[in-house]
């Protein structure tokens, strides 16, 4: 993983990722001076995040999408868009809970915690039924961390039953759609994926 990490950007795709990472390094710097210590902080995060797509050499669009949602939803919440534009919450937790769930998904597969879905009967309804409770588990802990930020970072952060309840549903919908892209997401060109599937069905 570390050296994926460190290889140079094939193709103009993945020059495009970096330079999505590299905006995060420069938000953390930006976020921090403007913004004070906590938005610096929370760049630090979505950097860190932004990373994972990299290491695990997913597609550059998955690398692309992800990185600018991530981005986007930082910085909306560190310019409190989400307080006065209430319904951009909604196409935010859709996409950004959707992908989140569909990378922690591929991470638990590559790690050998979830079973590889081209290998089982019914790989993209397997995959949509798995990253849709990942999602709603996701869900479930921003809640609870925007609860947290509420009671004791930050009063401004918008809670409430109505609030957490569309969250979830939203970031459950975007996490379906995710799993029935997942195969695709997880599909590895050429040979590899060709040996993969192969092997998959000898086991």
């Amino acid at each position: 993983m570390i050296r994926s990490l460190l290889r140079a950007p094939v193709g103009p795709a993945e020059v495009v990722a970096d330079v999505l990472r590299l905006v995060a390094v420069l938000s953390v710097i930006v976020g921090g001076i403007g913004w004070g210590l906590l938005s610096g902080l929370s760049f630090v995060s979505a950097f860190v995040v932004m990373l994972v797509p990299r290491m695990l050499r997913l597609r550059p669009a998955f690398d692309i999408a992800f990185g600018a949602l991530i981005l986007a939803s930082t910085w909306s919440s560190v310019l409190n868009i989400y307080i006065t534009t209430l319904w951009w919450d909604i196409p935010m937790h859709f996409a950004t809970n959707g992908l989140s769930a569909a990378l922690v998904y591929i991470v638990l597969v590559r790690s050998r915690v979830l079973g590889d879905p081209l290998t089982l009967p019914h790989p993209t309804l397997s995959a949509a039924v798995v990253t849709t409770a990942i999602g709603f588990t996701i869900g479930v802990f921003w809640e609870l961390f925007e609860w947290f930020g509420h009671n004791f970072i930050d009063h401004e952060i918008l809670v409430g039953y109505d609030d957490s309840l569309g969250d979830l549903l939203w970031g459950g919908l975007g996490s379906l759609l995710a799993g029935f892209g997942m195969t695709y997401f997880m599909a590895e060109p050429g040979e590899r994926a060709g040996h993969r599937v192969a092997a998959g069905t000898a086991d």
